[in-house]
């Protein structure tokens, strides 16, 4: 395994993550997919007996900015500079949600911010029960800038 990668898996023993409930499962091996698991107990309910928000924003929090740092590192500078959330559903079980980034996006990006010099980019994130229904959606907003 890839030292990068073998890193990013101790992501799961990093205390936020770990106390949540939060286990990185999946990330292929050109960091363009990234699976992320957020368990269900008494450790991240809310007073209501559901999932704890905190918690369902935390889990969508880093992981496209690793992504994209981790293809674009060399030549830019990358920051997580806004994120919303909105929930749709109470989670009652385990959610799940995936990141996913391909080549045609790293081509505009470098295209994007080669001419501006610097941009932001809108990334969206379903966070899902097991049955495939959406409890939340996250928009993370990533700055990327020319070194």
């Amino acid at each position: 395994m890839d030292t990068y990668k073998w890193r990013l898996k101790l992501a799961n023993f990093y205390p936020p993550f770990f106390g949540a409930g939060i286990r990185l499962q999946k990330v292929n091996n050109d960091f363009t997919y990234m699976k992320v698991k957020l368990a269900f107990g008494f450790l991240n309910a809310n007073l209501v007996g559901t999932q704890f928000g905190g918690s369902l924003f935390a889990m969508c929090d880093p992981w496209y900015m690793i992504m994209l740092f981790h293809h674009l590192r060399k030549e830019y500078i990358i920051w997580d500079k806004a994120a919303t959330i909105r929930f749709r559903k109470p989670g009652k079980s385990a959610v799940f949600a995936e990141f996913i980034i391909d080549d045609d996006l790293l081509t505009k990006i470098r295209s994007e911010v080669d001419e501006l010099g610097k941009k932001d980019f809108h990334f969206k994130t379903e966070v899902k029960n097991k049955e495939g229904e959406v409890i939340a959606e996250v928009d993370k907003v990533i700055y990327i800038k020319k070194k």
